[in-house]
């Protein structure tokens, strides 16, 4: 279920930097999503940053492995 129940989706636009919903979102260059709740799309960045971290971490150590 999302924040309105009308199934709309979030979006979190990395050009304007707020959350969009399908009424108002930019092309899809421009945006992270979609998601169930605004929460979840002004969450996105952060997500994307855990995520980077975690695969740039194992990059490393299987790179560590070869040598």
């Amino acid at each position: 279920m999302n924040d309105s129940g009308s199934g709309v989706h979030y979006y979190w636009c990395t050009r304007h930097h707020r959350v969009e919903t399908d009424a108002d979102v930019c092309p899809a260059r421009h945006v992270l999503g979609p998601y169930d709740s605004a929460a979840d799309a002004e969450g996105a960045l952060q997500k994307v940053r855990e995520r980077n971290e975690v695969w740039e971490a194992e990059d490393a150590r299987w790179a560590g492995e070869g040598s």
